[in-house]
């Protein structure tokens, strides 16, 4: 078929005058196509219909479509157990000049969804293979990547990340696609998906949706699945760690090196398209609070706090005070009220590590005196002054200065409601019963009293106070 060009000048020599053989000659076609474009006497390119194996199956290919999803292949399968003499590439064929989409293929604008989700791998860091969660968040439009590894995946790193994700790419699209991940998802899934109150305020935040993807339609979160293979056997692939900041460090050199680099399947590279995305993100807040967990603690013995299995020191003053500790990415921040009292480098994936700061230590020469009463006697005194005659008296009891009971007696005094703890110990003292684990008992008793005790016997026992008073 002569294309628009040829028919454009067929029709301009025989403007000048060029008889119907010189046109063919001089342009090489043959007289046939010469006269047929004279016919039609226009330069547009007619279009070629030709009838298609799969017309007679329309209204089947339509029905099969429907009932499998979108499964081009399921559809091919169905129409030839009822007959259908149609190969694979006539269906797909009839189907794209229909406008039938087959199931998994998704086009969204840009700015308008990113795609997170996470992957288990085993990076060599210091020396040793660790098992780590590898997070991921990818723009669907232009497919900037961005992923960061943790030792676990918690709705803390969960929302680390994201912070990081979004700063990296100076902005976020309007829709974040999960996979119905319990860190994000309260309950439900697919579109009644809800998510937990605290991920819904961080989403709110910066001005974003959560959603999750139907059950098994893992094509709609494709964008974020794919690189995960690319991490595993490229970035992982014979690198090695020093620790985990340093697993991180790497891991943003190699996302901007691979976001710049020309990706045969895009026809460019996916920082050339995130600058035709980047106006359509949503810009950061103005300020965004640090991501942080609240714990609170009570400072031991030893003037330390204990966060995941790690202690770190504080003043020694503070000794049997419950004080604030946040716990940001990278540091381990101690609150006595409104004011740090302690900063620390956060430990990442080890435990039993212990960081002592000697200035949180008495000076040599000044520390307790041996005279002076056990912190443990200070801490109930201050709490129960009313204790003071049975703390004095289980010091009598106890062996050597008695630490190990005052320890025991103000966790109990922490442990149960306070009113059931005091009556409980008034009987133990009207009695002289020093046995903690029988006053435990005691401690346990009264409380069943109070929580059990039917409405009638309640009403019984008032009355009989009453006549008693009487």
């Amino acid at each position: 078929m002569l294309d628009q060009k040829l028919r454009a000048a067929i029709l301009a020599l025989h403007e000048k005058g060029r008889s119907k053989r010189s046109i063919a000659k001089a342009l090489k076609v043959s007289r046939d196509s010469v006269k047929e474009v004279l016919a039609s006497g226009s330069m547009e390119v007619p279009l070629l219909v030709r009838p298609q194996l799969a017309d007679a199956w329309r209204e089947e290919i339509l029905a099969q479509h429907d009932s499998c999803g979108g499964n081009l292949v399921r559809v091919h399968e169905e129409l030839a157990k009822k007959g259908a003499k149609l190969s694979y590439p006539a269906l797909t064929a009839f189907c794209r000049h229909n406008g039938i989409k087959p199931s998994g293929n998704y086009d969204f604008p840009p700015g308008e969804e990113m795609q997170h989700d996470t992957s288990p791998h085993e990076p060599k860091i210091g020396g040793v293979k660790r098992k780590a969660q590898t997070a991921s968040l990818v723009l669907f439009f232009s497919r900037m990547l961005f992923f960061q590894l943790y030792p676990c995946f918690t709705r803390f790193e969960c929302k680390v990340f994201l912070t990081e994700a979004f700063e990296y790419f100076a902005g976020l699209a309007a829709r974040c696609m999960i996979d119905n991940t319990h860190v994000v998802v309260l309950k439900g899934s697919g579109s009644t998906m809800v998510p937990v109150s605290e991920m819904a305020a961080f989403a709110e935040r910066y001005g974003f949706q959560f959603k999750a993807h139907e059950i098994g339609d893992a094509n709609r979160s494709a964008r974020v699945e794919g690189p995960f293979n690319f991490i595993e056997n490229n970035f992982l692939a014979g690198r090695e760690f020093r620790d985990w900041r340093h697993a991180n460090q790497e891991a943003r050199t190699w996302c901007d090196e691979k976001n710049a680099a020309f990706s045969r399947s895009l026809h460019a590279s996916r920082r050339e398209l995130f600058a035709a995305e980047k106006p359509h993100l949503k810009p950061l807040p103005i300020w965004v609070p640090e991501v942080y967990v609240l714990h609170h603690r009570i400072v031991d013995a030893g003037g330390y706090v204990n966060v995941r299995a790690n202690r770190y020191s504080v003043p020694y003053q503070l000794m049997g005070r419950q004080l604030e500790v946040r716990e940001t990415k990278e540091r381990i921040e101690v609150f006595d009220g409104p004011r740090v009292v302690a900063t620390w480098e956060r430990v990442i994936g080890a435990c039993s590590v212990r960081m002592t700061n000697p200035a949180h230590r008495p000076p040599r020469g000044e520390g307790r005196p041996k005279e002076a009463p056990p912190l443990e006697e200070e801490s109930l005194l201050r709490v129960e002054p009313s204790l003071a005659d049975y703390v004095a008296a289980l010091k009598k009891h106890a062996s050597g200065r008695g630490t190990l009971a005052l320890r025991r007696l103000l966790k109990l005094l922490r442990d149960y409601p306070r009113t059931s703890f005091l009556a409980a110990v008034r009987q133990a003292e009207q009695y002289g019963l020093y046995d903690l684990d029988r006053l435990e008992r005691m401690v346990l008793k009264e409380i069943a009293h109070e929580y059990f005790v039917l409405p009638a016997e309640r009403s019984d026992e008032d009355d009989d106070e009453e006549n008693g008073d009487e």
